[in-house]
C-alpha cells in the first residue's frame, strides 16, 4: 500500500483523470449486478455523466436562491428553541438542522424530520461490516449483524423514501429523487443514493458543526471576530478549522493503471490495482503548503494558486465534494446565531475517533444559556 501525506502528492493523485477507482466506503465490497451503482462508488465517464447532471442541486447560486432562506428560517427556530430550553445537546441541534437542510436538497420532504433523523442516527450508528466475511463468530453472529445493519436502512426506506418517491411520481420537484426517478433508477438504487447524499450532507456537517462550535467557543477573540466579520471573513475562518480538523482524514483509491506521481523531484511509481492511502490530516498541515506553523489556526493564512483555504478537506478532482459550498453556509448560518449567545459548556463533548478514516464524532455536547436575572423591583 501507498501512504501519501504531502498537499503536492495527494492532490496529483485525486487530479490524474481516470487513473484510480474509489477503495473506500465500502465501495469495494459491493458486488457486481446490483444495479446502478451510488455515485460515491462510480469513476470514469459514468461518473463524470451523473456528476454533471446533480452538480446543478449544490451549485452556490442555486444554494442560496434555493435554500438560504430556509436554513435561515430553521437556524432560527431551532435556536430560539434551544435557548428557550436553557440547557441543549449541540450534537442533537446540529443533526435535526443539517437533516431538514439535506432533505430538502434531497427531496426527503414527506415524512417526520425529527422520526427521520433518529432514523439516520441508528442507521450511521450501524458498524462497518464485510458480507463476505463470517469471521471467527460464525454464521449467527453475522445473520445477527445483517438484521442489525438492515433494520435501520429498512426503516429508513420505509419512512422516508418510499413516500418522496411515491410524492415525486405524481409530483416532479427540483431535486435529487426527482432527478434519479427522470434517469430511470430503480428504489432500491435510490434508497442507496439517498443514504449516501444523508451521510455526506446530513452526518458529516452535523460533526463539523459541533467541531467549529467547540473551536470558537474555546477562544474568545476568535468568536469575537466571527461575529464581528462580513460573510467572506466568517468563510475563511470556518475553511481553516476545517483545515485542521477534516471530517474523514483518509480517503482510499486503487490504481485503474500504472502512473507515475512526481514529488519533490522523485517520481513515485504505482501500478495497476495498487491501494493508495491518502492522509489528509496530514497533507492539510504540510507546511510547505501550508507555511509556518501548520497546526496553529490561523485564518486567511496565504496559499499557493489553486490551493483553497480548507486545502483537502472536501478532496480534490473529479470526486471533490459537490456540497461545499452548501455545508459551509449551512453552518455559517446557524453558527452567527448560536454564538451570539452567552454559552457555557455544561458538558464537553465526548469525541470518539473512527481510525480506519481518521474521523470524529462528537457526542453529548451540551450547552447551557443562562438565564437573564431578575430585575429588582424599584421603590
Amino acid at each position: 500500500m501507498w501512504h501519501l501525506r504531502s498537499t503536492e502528492a495527494v492532490r496529483q493523485l485525486l487530479r490524474a483523470k481516470d487513473a484510480t477507482t474509489q477503495a473506500g466506503f465500502s465501495a469495494e465490497l459491493m458486488p457486481p449486478g446490483v444495479g446502478e451503482r451510488p455515485i460515491l462508488f462510480l469513476d470514469g465517464e459514468e461518473h463524470r455523466k451523473q456528476r454533471t447532471k446533480v452538480a446543478r442541486f449544490f451549485a452556490p447560486k442555486t444554494v442560496t436562491n434555493r435554500y438560504r432562506q430556509l436554513m435561515e428560517t430553521r437556524a432560527d427556530a431551532l435556536v430560539r428553541e434551544a435557548c428557550t430550553a436553557t440547557t441543549f445537546r449541540l450534537d442533537q441541534l446540529s443533526l435535526r438542522y443539517s437533516t431538514e437542510v439535506a432533505a430538502q436538497v434531497i427531496g426527503l420532504t414527506n415524512s417526520n424530520v425529527d422520526g427521520m433523523a433518529k432514523r439516520l442516527e441508528r442507521l450511521f450508528a450501524q458498524p462497518d461490516w464485510n458480507p463476505h466475511s463470517m469471521g471467527k463468530q460464525g454464521r449467527l453472529h453475522s445473520l445477527w449483524r445483517t438484521i442489525r445493519g438492515n433494520t435501520p436502512m429498512l426503516a429508513f426506506y420505509v419512512a422516508d423514501v418510499r413516500p418522496a418517491i411515491a410524492a415525486r411520481r405524481k409530483a416532479p420537484a427540483e431535486d435529487v429523487i426527482t432527478h434519479l426517478l427522470a434517469d430511470g433508477y430503480p428504489e432500491p438504487a435510490i434508497l442507496i443514493e439517498c443514504v449516501t447524499y444523508g451521510a455526506a450532507g446530513m452526518a458529516t456537517t452535523r460533526e463539523f458543526i459541533s467541531m467549529a462550535v467547540l473551536h470558537l467557543l474555546a477562544d474568545a477573540t476568535l468568536r469575537a471576530r466571527y461575529l464581528e466579520a462580513q460573510e467572506p471573513e466568517r468563510y475563511g475562518i470556518l475553511h481553516e478549522i476545517l483545515r485542521l480538523e477534516p471530517i474523514i482524514g483518509h480517503l482510499y483509491r486503487r490504481a485503474a493503471r500504472d502512473l507515475d506521481l512526481t514529488v519533490n523531484g522523485e517520481i513515485l511509481h504505482i501500478r495497476q490495482g495498487e491501494l493508495i492511502d491518502l492522509y489528509v490530516r496530514q497533507a492539510n498541515s504540510d507546511a510547505t503548503t501550508v507555511g509556518e506553523c501548520p497546526l496553529d489556526l490561523r485564518p486567511g493564512r496565504p496559499l499557493p494558486p489553486g490551493i483553497g483555504p480548507e486545502v483537502m478537506s472536501f478532496g480534490d478532482g473529479h470526486h471533490k465534494c459537490p456540497g461545499n459550498s452548501l455545508a459551509i453556509q449551512e453552518t455559517d448560518i446557524l453558527l452567527t446565531r448560536l454564538l451570539r449567545h452567552d454559552l457555557i459548556v455544561a458538558h464537553p463533548p465526548v469525541i470518539d475517533w473512527d481510525e480506519l478514516i481518521a474521523g470524529y464524532s462528537l457526542r453529548e455536547f451540551v450547552l447551557t444559556v443562562p438565564k437573564p436575572l431578575p430585575v429588582a423591583p424599584r421603590g
